[in-house]
């Protein structure tokens, strides 16, 4: 699992993640994810590189969410591939971190609760 960080100019920080977040891969970043979650507010997660999806993935997806919420900022999920899509929707994901396929719309979001 590789993650990268990019800053857009709205200030709503982009997390890329590519690879399995699977239990190794999700380990391998959690540490990272979390520090950027709590330093921002706004949080767009790029998920097209992301091929698997399991639970250990979603926990750290639903922790980091859960910790910026908690100091009222927001979270999205930005342009899954469908197999993870579906991971998200059948979990429930999705009632607590929003899905958008269009970056501008995944930067709205973002910031509509920043």
């Amino acid at each position: 699992m590789d993650i990268s960080f990019e800053q857009l100019p709205s200030g709503v920080a982009v997390i890329r993640l590519k690879g399995r977040l699977d239990i190794m891969g999700a380990m391998k970043i959690d540490v990272q994810f979390s520090a950027v979650t709590a330093a921002n507010r706004a949080v767009v997660v790029d998920l097209g590189g992301v091929e698997f999806l399991a639970s250990m993935g979603l926990r750290t997806l639903i922790m980091g969410a859960k910790s910026m919420r908690s100091k009222s900022g927001r979270m999205v999920l930005y342009r899954p591939i469908p197999l993870v899509e579906e991971v998200l929707v059948t979990s429930g994901t999705t009632t607590l971190i929003p899905i958008a396929h269009d970056l501008a719309e995944a930067e709205a979001q973002a910031q509509a609760q920043a």
